[in-house]
Order: C-alpha cells, then structure tokens, then sequence
C-alpha cells in the first residue's frame, strides 16, 4: 500500500491523481465514507503502484531541480537558439511578434500574448528539437488565432504536418 492526500469536495465521483512528483492524491465527494474511500483506493492499487514507478523511473525534464548557475547558462543557450528558431518561423507563417522572454516556467511550455510579446521556458532547449519547433509554432500560430479553434490547428498544421506526434511527446515526457 502507499500514502495518499485525502481531498474531499463537492465532487460527484472518488477519483485518484499520481502528480509528477510521485504524490498520490485521492479526491473524493463529501458524503463518501472512509470505507468506500479505501476501497476505491484498494482497487485502484495495481494502476497506483505502476504509476509511481513510472515516475520514479523517469529523469522528466520539468521535476528535474537545477542550480541557480545551471539555469543561467541554460536560459542563455535557449535565448539565442529559440530566437532563432523564432525567426525562421515566424518567416515560413508571415508573422510578426515583438519580444521573447526566456522564463523559468515549470508548467508551461510558451505562451502568447495579444501585445505579440512570446515566452518560452528554458526548458525547450533540453527536448529534442522538433518538440521546440512545435512549441515555436505552435506560439506563433497564436499570433494568427488567439484560442486553440479548428483553425489555430490547421495554422500549426501547415506548417508541421506531424505536429500531433510532437505534441504527444510533450505529453509524454514533459
């Protein structure tokens, strides 16, 4: 068996969450009873357990903690090689965008603003980088359409016909 946070809500259903922090949390509504909790619980022990030891055999980029001087050197390689894979983008989609941050973004790989301003994790540098030119792409596409409609999609689509795959890595070992 594991420890897990009890987390009652307004919830219609008992459900369990392994964070990528290898934390078990179970959510359940207010009126289950603590026997109906660790039954779920007992059920649920097999997917549980595999779970947790997928997350402590993996090296995942975004839990891995970095120096204060590891991120500055990573933060620089990552303004100079996504600026340029910016660049080279924003040609191919006929777009133009103002600034780009480098942040230290652990639940986010870039966003857009409606300034035209790009923000980037350092982080993208460690992917390979298809999976950066996703998200560059992907960022870019927001300057066209601003939401994640049928046509952001077909933007990005365009441009990375495999985006799916990409995006599935991330997914997967982001």
């Amino acid at each position: 068996m594991f420890e897990y946070q009890l987390v009652r809500s307004k919830r219609k259903t008992l459900a369990i969450q392994v964070t990528r922090e290898g934390k078990v949390v179970v959510r359940a509504p207010l009126f289950s009873t603590d026997r109906q909790i660790a039954k779920f619980v007992e059920e649920h022990e097999d997917w549980v357990n595999e779970k947790l030891g997928e997350v402590e055999g993996e090296d995942r980029i975004s839990t891995r903690e970095y120096t204060q001087a590891e991120i500055r050197v990573y933060k620089k390689r990552a303004q100079g090689i996504i600026a340029r894979r910016v660049a080279h983008y924003a040609g191919i989609m006929d777009v133009d965008y103002n600034r780009i941050t480098i942040r230290d973004q652990k639940s986010r790989w870039g966003s857009c603003s409606t300034g035209k301003n790009l923000n980037f994790s350092w982080r993208l540098i460690l992917m390979p980088i298809e999976v950066m030119d996703y998200v560059v792409v992907h960022e870019l596409a927001h300057l066209k359409q601003m939401n994640h409609s049928k046509d952001f999609w077909a933007e990005v689509e365009k441009v990375l016909p495999n985006y799916k795959e990409h995006r599935q890595w991330l997914k997967e070992n982001g």
